[in-house]
């Protein structure tokens, strides 16, 4: 009895080092891919130029495409470990949490495919030259990555809920950290929810997420830094 309550300390604390290891990788990953790369190429509303830039900057943007390779696979490694720490305080909610994880990675990964046709279409002209047609299939095909990935923004944001509300119950976890969790799934289905089924408040929507951008990055990083800082040294006296 001793051995297998042993190794379930051990699993427990295993998951929380490769969960918070991948949340600070995927963090990082995301800056660069959307946050600098993306935004810097893609220009709302200009599908020439958008693929000019993309023609212009084939290796940085062939650099963007594996950063969101690089986060679908860190976004594998935290469901399992977010099921696996969160598994002995609720089962159930750890099961639901990692199952959201897994179903918003599937979305992010259909959306990411949307980058390689985009890519391909780049390639096609090492000139910086291209037709209306092909600026139109690019931007098309980028379109529908932000779109896909806003879409499954909505589940991540259930599976932070469900996460939040896994921690909330414990003792050992704060529970301000539990508070941020939620606040942060909330904002993201909130906010991609409007994006997607209320398009008319665009202009409110945006202002909403820039109110809410805060709360949305410190809830999981918080949680991934407590899992590396605190949540490795759990022990099973903690359930």
């Amino acid at each position: 009895m001793k051995a297998r309550r042993t190794t379930h300390q051990t699993m427990q604390q295993k998951a929380a080092i490769f969960s918070g290891i991948a949340l600070l990788v995927m963090t990082l990953a995301a800056f660069f891919a959307q946050g600098y790369v993306h935004s810097s190429l893609v220009v709302e509303g200009d599908a020439v130029t958008t693929l000019k830039n993309i023609q212009a900057s084939q290796s940085l943007f062939r650099l963007e495409v594996l950063g969101w390779m690089i986060i679908v696979i860190a976004d594998v490694v935290v469901a399992w470990g977010f099921y696996v720490f969160l598994k002995p305080f609720h089962r159930s909610y750890a099961l639901l949490a990692g199952g959201l994880r897994l179903l918003y990675t599937a979305i992010l990964a259909i959306a990411v495919a949307q980058l390689f046709t985009a890519a391909r279409i780049g390639q096609q002209s090492v000139s910086g030259i291209s037709s209306d047609t092909s600026a139109l299939q690019a931007m098309s095909s980028l379109t529908a990555f932000e779109a896909i990935w806003s879409l499954g923004l909505i589940i991540f944001g259930l599976h932070l809920i469900s996460v939040g509300l896994v921690t909330m119950n414990t003792k050992k976890i704060p529970k301000v950290i539990s508070i941020l969790v939620i606040l942060a799934g909330i904002s993201y289905s909130l906010i991609h929810f409007m994006y997607n089924f209320v398009p008319q408040m665009e202009s409110f929507t945006g202002l909403l997420e820039l109110i809410l951008m805060a709360p949305m990055l410190i809830g999981e990083l918080g949680f991934g830094i407590w899992l590396l800082v605190k949540g490795r040294k759990l022990t099973m006296d903690y359930y």
